[in-house]
């Protein structure tokens, strides 16, 4: 209900007539008691602009960058053969340029320690990390970070909450222990999944600022690609690249036929086109490793193929299949995964001809692999891939090889999952014009309950029943009867 609105415009009493009133207004006035002196007002609440916020970020960010990029160049060309050559010819103005050099590099006033790049500007800007220099590219860096964090509470207000601004102010100045206690705090007021939930909006922001201001020179990787608006392809405490995943992931992927059980063959018996009854299908498979391939009799005569991919079990780091959360690091920096090659075995073992019409749903860790399938070239030359529909999958810096191939992307805005991509709500950078995107925040507030299936399901069966509808219509050529399902177990190796 719409609030009301009260007129605050103050009443007069009307004005009394007859002989009374004649006989009031000839008596001599007595004096009016002296009125208090009204209050002074209240200060209107700071109207905050998120949009001019991010505008300035990006701003910031780009100088950022520019000041990297420009250490880099003048690191490079003083510490190059020309410029030794120039010297031998030139001693005297090879001493003023070296001098002016290491002044605009050294200088606060300049880049202020903004060495890097090669051999020599490498070990500069690690001594510089290591002795806690701030050069000028990681204060606006910084800067863009804080105004990202800033427009971000604006749609997200417990952001704004003392306990949050305590800890995102910490992790600005670079208070490493001042924020461990603020995050301890947070939890011993909210508790760890409302805690979580509560910074969901800005952890990229925060992890990126962690490894933009501490000692340790080989992490600074992960910032600056978020704040240039990249997924990152290392981890922001250590450094390591995305390649050790392909250690710790290796399996060539198994795909095994396999029987519904009871309650799953239930639901199958009442699954159609439709994005909830394929929430309800994810929710039935669980993830422990069972996916299923659907081939449907169009209505327009064609036979076309549905893959359900679940995503991750967090039970533990890893285990014998592809949905575990070793897979899901892996599947969101790379593409060719445990799970891919599994999920490309089952599509052959499946008989699906070349040229078949497929789409491909999936729920986080699932959604990430009908992304990295539609990625692969291979897959993409094989079957006409026409949709992904992803759900709470951070799929958004991640593009399919057929441009033709239509993505639709469901994201729960209380769901932390869908962030890891780098692309939160203050992020300046969007996605393709071609993607349709549905975002919402519901009543499931805290993480993992914001994350499960049943929780999009039962959002887009109620108050959000206009985006089931316009999904069901994007999907609709896949209406018709469904004349096989088909579970097949996926195993590492």
């Amino acid at each position: 209900m719409a609030p009301q609105v009260v007129d605050e415009t103050a009443q007069r009493l009307p004005t009394r007539k007859g002989p009374d009133a004649a006989a009031q207004s000839a008596a001599p006035a007595e004096p009016a008691p002296a009125e208090p002196a009204p209050a002074a007002p209240e200060p209107a609440p700071e109207r905050i602009d998120a949009e001019l916020l991010i505008a300035a970020s990006v701003l910031l960010a780009d100088a950022a960058l520019t000041a990297k990029q420009s250490g880099a160049e003048l690191t490079g060309a003083l510490f190059s053969w020309r410029f030794g050559l120039e010297a031998l010819r030139r001693p005297g103005w090879a001493l003023g340029t070296a001098l002016s050099c290491t002044q605009a590099l050294t200088a606060s006033s300049g880049l202020g320690f903004g060495a890097n790049g090669g051999l020599v500007g490498e070990l500069a800007r690690m001594a510089g990390s290591m002795t806690y220099r701030r050069p000028a590219k990681v204060a606006m860096a910084v800067d863009a970070f804080a105004l990202r964090i800033k427009a971000a509470a604006v749609e997200h207000p417990n952001l704004g909450s003392p306990a949050a601004r305590r800890l995102t102010d910490a992790m600005v100045a670079g208070n490493r222990l001042e924020a461990l206690r603020a995050a301890f705090g947070l939890i011993e007021l909210l508790g760890v999944t409302r805690a979580l939930t509560t910074v969901s909006p800005v952890i990229m922001e925060l992890l990126a600022l962690l490894g933009m201001l501490d000692e340790n020179p080989v992490n600074d990787d992960f910032s600056w690609v978020t704040l240039a608006g990249g997924v990152p392809t290392t981890d922001p405490f250590l450094g390591l690249p995305s390649s050790v995943l392909g250690f710790l992931n290796p399996g060539p992927g198994r795909a095994e036929r396999t029987e519904p059980d009871p309650i799953l063959a239930k639901v199958l018996a009442t699954s159609r086109n439709d994005i909830v009854s394929y929430v309800n299908d994810i929710g039935a498979l669980g993830n422990h490793g069972l996916v299923l391939l659907r081939r449907v009799a169009c209505a327009d005569g064609a036979v076309r193929y549905v893959l359900l991919l679940p995503g991750t079990s967090f039970g533990l780091l890893s285990n014998s299949t592809p949905q575990d959360l070793v897979g899901a690091f892996d599947g969101l920096l790379r593409t060719d995964t445990t799970y891919t090659r599994a999920a490309k075995k089952l599509l052959q073992r499946a008989g699906v001809p070349a040229g078949a019409d497929l789409m491909i749903v999936g729920h986080s860790l699932g959604g990430l692999t009908a992304m990295n399938l539609a990625t692969d070239v291979e897959v993409s030359a094989t079957y006409r891939v026409t949709h992904v529909v992803t759900l709470g999958s951070p799929i958004d810096g991640k593009r399919p090889a057929d441009h033709t191939t239509q993505v639709i992307s469901l994201v729960n805005k209380h769901d932390v999952i869908p962030m890891l991509d780098g692309r939160g709500p203050a992020a300046p950078h969007d996605i393709p014009d071609s993607w349709v995107e549905l975002a919402w925040l519901d009543e499931s507030y805290d993480y993992p309950l914001s994350h499960a299936p049943q929780a999009y399901s039962d959002t887009l069966r109620g108050e959000l029943t206009h985006y089931r509808d316009q999904v069901n219509k994007l999907i609709s050529a896949y209406d018709g009867e469904v004349v096989g399902n088909q579970p097949y177990m996926l195993r590492d190796k």
